[in-house]
């Protein structure tokens, strides 16, 4: 379930004991409780999230299991075609480059901030991982 949705369900529920419990032990209880379920929806919600992540890399399908690598490579390649490759090309071609760091600039606007996230999530995730992997021996 999305997070979002679950927080705003839960301050919904807090104002609702706000409303509805003016003696202070009782209101501690039911926040009490609000709290508890808040906490085991988000390990469910987590739970069901690691287990579909891990049936994705377990997958024997390459593609499916290649598939939250695939998405860091395809991002890796436009960065460094934006960032490298376009500026390299430049030097053939210096009356054009006004134009090309326009069009770049505009290029990495039109990225969602939401695909940045989960590229940054995905890559620290990845890297961090790996790297833990790598000390234990592991890998």
């Amino acid at each position: 379930m999305n997070p979002l949705l679950l927080s705003s369900i839960f301050s919904m529920g807090q104002g609702l004991i706000d409303k509805l419990f003016p003696d202070p032990v009782d209101k501690l209880k039911a926040q009490t409780e609000l709290a508890q379920m808040q906490q085991s929806g988000e390990l469910q919600a987590l739970t069901v999230q690691m287990s579909a992540i891990i049936a994705e890399a377990q997958s024997p399908d390459p593609w499916t299991s290649r598939a939250r690598p695939m998405f860091m490579y395809v991002f890796y390649t436009i960065i460094l075609f934006m960032t490298m490759v376009g500026p390299m090309l430049g030097i053939f071609f210096p009356d054009k480059m006004d134009l090309f760091f326009s069009n770049v600039s505009k290029g990495f606007a039109a990225i969602p901030e939401d695909l940045w996230w989960t590229f940054s999530a995905g890559y620290l995730g990845y890297a961090g991982l790996r790297t833990v992997e790598k000390n234990r021996g592991t890998a």
